[in-house]
């Protein structure tokens, strides 16, 4: 995990308790939905050789501003989205040739980021860019494996892999509830009929698809995704306090 994605954790969580002393109060609150694209692999340790997964996300979203200071807009913001994510083999067998044999693993999850927004820029109307940052917990729904019929094996029916790792083939999901941490950079655009917003995100699970015990096959594998998406919200109500 890098120091400088819980450096900005901490600032952004730490932002509205630090500024509700100061500045100009609001109370403001929006409800929206988006959608957009994951943009996944699982980091497996031994390595399993990947292209990337690329699936959609929809959800809802929520957000309260309670603040503003020197510029800056501190707010909360909830989610609830459906998402697929998982990770696609690019295969090689021992002998360092490519492979036709195809794999895919699609998880869908159910997931809830409980985010920090810092935004910068204009808050009425025109556009700010603003940050996001904070925890994120999934619940798995679903689970498919997909493999091409051409399956290229060794003696003893063991595919033929260039690592030799093939433990993950047919292998059930043993933690079916995940959480991480996710950051990312945005770009907003209000006016009266809503927000639009245009964001892009990381999220680092920091738990494991499967078991990493002594005896287990995998150290790690922990999921790595890019989050592209766009969201619109509208003004459930807006006070301001000076």
């Amino acid at each position: 995990m890098s120091k400088p994605l819980f450096t900005l954790l901490f600032a952004l969580l730490a932002c509205p308790t630090a500024m509700a002393q100061v500045g100009d109060a609001y109370h403001d609150f929006c409800i929206g939905a988006g959608g957009g694209v994951n943009i996944s692999q699982i980091s497996f340790m031994p390595k399993v050789n990947q292209k990337y997964h690329v699936a959609p996300m929809f959800g809802l979203a929520m957000r309260y501003t309670s603040e503003r200071y020197y510029g800056m807009l501190c707010a909360f913001q909830a989610e609830i989205n459906f998402s697929k994510v998982g990770w696609v083999e690019d295969i090689y067998s021992q002998a360092n040739e490519k492979l036709d044999d195809k794999y895919q693993r699609d998880l869908t999850y159910i997931s809830v980021p409980i985010l920090a927004n810092l935004g910068f820029g204009r808050k009425d109307r025109g556009f700010k860019g603003y940050l996001v940052a904070g925890p994120q917990v999934s619940f798995l729904l679903a689970d498919k494996e997909q493999r091409s019929e051409t399956w290229t094996v060794k003696y003893g029916g063991i595919p033929d892999r260039m690592n030799g790792v093939t433990a993950q083939y047919g292998m059930k999901v043993s933690n079916s509830f995940e959480y991480g941490i996710t950051a990312g950079l945005g770009c907003e655009y209000s006016s009266k009929i809503g927000h639009i917003m245009l964001e892009c995100r990381y999220y680092m699970g920091l738990s494991n698809l499967f078991g990493n015990a002594k005896t287990d096959p995998f150290a790690q594998s922990g999921q790595r995704t890019i989050v592209a998406k766009m969201t619109y919200m509208t003004d459930i109500f807006r006070k301001r306090k000076h």
